[in-house]
């Protein structure tokens, strides 16, 4: 937290009620397994990536979630980040990603003032990215959609970018982040059916308003993660947005596929 830049930890702050109970889960990630045991989950990817231009992250994130995920490798996931524009040498910074074991990189478009595609326009660093990430087997995790947070840029939150990088990188996992809510679903789907390498990840979504978004989910459930954006501002807690995904009218082997078979194929137990 101390990383936040002050206008976006007071948005986080203003929206998440006993924010004093995140700091302690940022901190110990015995206390955060706990709240896990208490929600009945069993793993959980914990995103991190860099933006230090509009919520302040700086590639410290990467050696501090290597060291938080050791507490419990296989029910913690580290994802971890690069961000082209601010690295002085890239292939260095991936060197750090391969030597930490980071087990997925987030690339946050609005965040980071990007384009997905932007090595087709100079941005040779990600295509670097890019090109390591399908070597190494690293999933990649793309934010699409709308940010709220002070100095976001939506332009560059449509998912139609990524159909640039998973026809050039057919072999790297691509996760679309939050599904393009609440602007670009029908783009997201559209990606998924095209692409083999495309995944949905339906964090940020109301699971009350998820079959609205994507009123086909049973077509792409075997490439769909559940996940909830938590600790996000306005966010509720992972149980309840856990309750409300089962609550929903969808067969038993959609939500098992949902919530757990699809991780599996990207971080198998």
């Amino acid at each position: 937290m101390e990383m936040v830049k002050p206008a976006a930890l007071e948005l986080i702050r203003r929206k998440r009620p006993h924010f004093e109970q995140i700091e302690e889960y940022c901190k110990s990630p015995k206390a955060f397994l706990k709240y896990l045991d208490a929600a009945g989950v069993d793993r959980a990817a914990l995103i991190n990536y860099l933006a230090p231009d509009v919520i302040g992250f700086t590639s410290e994130v990467n050696q501090f979630i290597a060291d938080y995920t050791k507490e419990n490798p296989r029910r913690l996931i580290s994802c971890g980040g690069l961000h082209p524009r601010h690295s002085h040498n890239i292939m260095a910074d991936v060197e750090q990603i391969l030597r930490l074991k980071i087990r997925m990189i987030k690339i946050h478009p609005p965040h980071q003032l990007l384009f997905p595609n932007d090595y087709l326009r100079g941005v040779k660093e990600l295509e670097i990215i890019y090109r390591a990430a399908e070597a190494n087997g690293i999933p990649v995790m793309f934010h699409t959609g709308t940010s709220i947070f002070p100095g976001a840029r939506n332009t560059y939150g449509d998912p139609i970018y990524v159909d640039d990088v998973a026809v050039d990188f057919p072999k790297m996992k691509i996760l679309l982040a939050h599904g393009g809510r609440p602007l670009w679903m029908h783009t997201a789907f559209f990606l998924l059916r095209r692409h083999p390498n495309v995944f949905l990840d339906i964090s940020g979504i109301p699971p009350k308003l998820l079959l609205n978004y994507f009123p086909r989910l049973e077509e792409i459930a075997h490439k769909t993660l559940f996940g909830t954006d938590w600790p996000g501002p306005g966010v509720p807690e992972i149980k309840t947005n856990l309750d409300d995904f089962r609550a929903l009218p969808l067969r038993q082997e959609t939500q098992q596929e949902i919530l757990s078979r699809t991780a599996l194929q990207i971080w198998p137990a």
